[in-house]
């Protein structure tokens, strides 16, 4: 009997534990929310309000394998392969990589599952975070439209424009989808009163986002952004100006908006009725439909277009450098085409840029030029060393020079760099003979461009970490004797010097001289 109350007891005990050890649980774990096992297998469509009246879409194709999640990302304009993705605790964490001008840049999808939605926020390198919500959808909601048939291939005839090549500001580097009327009208106002205008910029180039949709009759509309687009192209123009806008050829533009995808001829007339003098043409979605060989009978029909608009229009081919463009270019009437993809506002992006394109430099002619993609001189990512690199170079490559900083709140530096008219006067030679790369060694890189006064530029570059004497010998050069040189960034005559130059150039940095017999 004594047994059996201590045996009772002892149960009694461990049941009151047990019982305890529960009610503790519930207490800890009880308030919790319980993360149900969702399979995010398939395709969801993630819109992004883009705060103009529109809204971004991006389509996810999704598989999921317990924690691990593979697939792809359509932004719209192209396929991306998911590189990193998982799933736990109801938390979504996607990574992709795009490579453009020569550099890997990550963007990652992080979002959070409720109710069978993701809400999602998407980081870009260098942009604001864009948040939005994915629902799920179809797999043919993801597919482009119907592929449409090009023309035969013909020369569209020279159109006369940019015979030497366009200076001017452009809003996408500084203000990406943040660009209104407001802005555009500011742009105008500073590169009148900062002096940029009588120093040869004159064009003010409205980026991506400016679309709205289109009307019942297929007409392009802006947004709210901008209200008045034949009112905003009046004003540029009052200041003595000229106005560019942006599209594309294929469905969508890189941001997600409205292109010019069977509506070539519709957007051209519309362009050249608001009063439009430049047009920016950019791949991007067209890229889902054609392949790199039907660039040139893409780009073709838009270059036919512009002509029968009514309205000289300049014509920039922005294809990244694909499909060796710089051989076709002029055929499909461009007067511009990007040779490389987009640069960003830090050192390593704009080397690899500019230092690959002597190779190609002899394909630019007057109305006809390679483009190494906007400046970035002011934007504050790189040193005034750097940047005046930056607008040595371009001037050499005889590069479309667009600025792409806030011109109302430049610094007197930044003024200076953009504005020195001994180095715009390289770039603008009308004579527009190649550059030719004369050394490269280690990090020390020689190149010189000849001038229609019979001087030549000569570039005096040091990619290195430090400080580098570098000789420029004038048997290199094809001279002889002692040649007057002058110093273009310090605005300085040395006078005649024999045999060769010698100069201490700071990392990153150059000397820029003209040599003249």
């Amino acid at each position: 009997m004594k047994r059996s109350a201590q045996l009772c007891g002892r149960s009694g005990r461990r049941l009151a534990a047990r019982a305890a050890l529960l009610a503790f649980s519930l207490l800890l774990f009880g308030s919790l929310p319980l993360v149900a096992q969702v399979d995010l297998t398939g395709f969801w469509v993630l819109r992004i309000p883009t705060g103009d009246g529109n809204y971004r879409e991006t389509f996810l194709d999704l598989k999921q394998s317990g924690e691990s999640v593979t697939g792809k990302i359509l932004p719209g304009y192209r396929e991306l392969p998911i590189t990193e993705g998982t799933f736990s605790g109801g938390k979504l964490h996607l990574v992709v990589a795009s490579h453009f001008g020569g550099q890997e840049r990550r963007v990652t999808y992080d979002g959070s599952v409720t109710d069978g939605r993701i809400s999602m926020t998407v980081n870009f390198p260098g942009r604001e975070p864009l948040a939005g919500m994915a629902e799920r959808t179809r797999p043919e909601a993801a597919l482009p439209p119907p592929r449409l048939p090009l023309p035969s291939l013909h020369d569209v005839p020279d159109n006369g424009l940019a015979r030497t090549p366009p200076m001017g500001w452009n809003s996408w580097n500084k203000f990406a989808g943040k660009v209104d009327d407001a802005v555009v009208r500011g742009a105008a106002d500073a590169i009148v009163d900062t002096g940029m205008k009588d120093a040869g910029y004159i064009y003010i180039n409205i980026d991506d986002t400016w679309q709205g949709q289109r009307d019942s009759q297929g007409n392009i509309t802006a947004n709210r952004k901008f209200p008045d687009m034949k009112a905003l192209a009046e004003y540029v123009h009052s200041k003595g100006l000229k106005i560019g806008i942006y599209s594309g050829p294929g469905p969508k533009t890189c941001a997600g908006y409205e292109g010019s995808y069977g509506h070539e001829e519709q957007d051209a007339k519309i362009f050249a009725d608001w009063g439009f003098d430049y047009l920016k043409y950019d791949w991007c979605s067209a890229g889902r439909i054609y392949k790199d060989e039907d660039m040139q009978a893409v780009y073709q029909k838009m270059g036919d277009a512009l002509l029968k608009a009514g309205r000289p229009i300049v014509y920039s081919l922005c294809q990244y450098g694909r499909a060796d463009v710089w051989t076709w270019g002029t055929k499909v009437g461009g007067n511009l085409w990007r040779t490389t993809g987009d640069i960003s506002d830090h050192w390593k992006s704009m080397e690899e840029i500019g230092f690959r394109q002597f190779a190609i430099a002899s394909f630019a002619r007057p109305g006809h030029w390679n483009d190494p993609d906007m400046l970035e001189v002011g934007n504050g990512g790189m040193s005034d060393d750097e940047y005046r690199t930056h607008m040595s170079l371009w001037s050499l490559l005889a590069a479309p020079l667009l600025a792409g900083n806030d011109l109302r709140t430049m610094s007197a530096e930044t003024r200076t760099i953009l504005m020195n008219r001994e180095v715009l006067a390289i770039d603008q030679d009308p004579d527009a003979n190649p550059v030719k790369k004369i050394l490269e060694q280690g990090s020390t890189v020689i190149a010189a461009r000849p001038l229609s006064d019979n001087s030549v530029a000569v570039g005096v570059f040091n990619r290195g970490e430090a400080a580098a004497t570098i000789a420029v010998r004038w048997a290199d050069l094809g001279f002889e004797g002692s040649p007057a040189v002058r110093d273009l960034w310090a605005h300085k005559d040395l006078g005649r010097i024999a045999d060769q130059f010698s100069a201490s150039v700071p990392s990153h940095g150059v000397v820029l001289i003209k040599v003249k017999h």
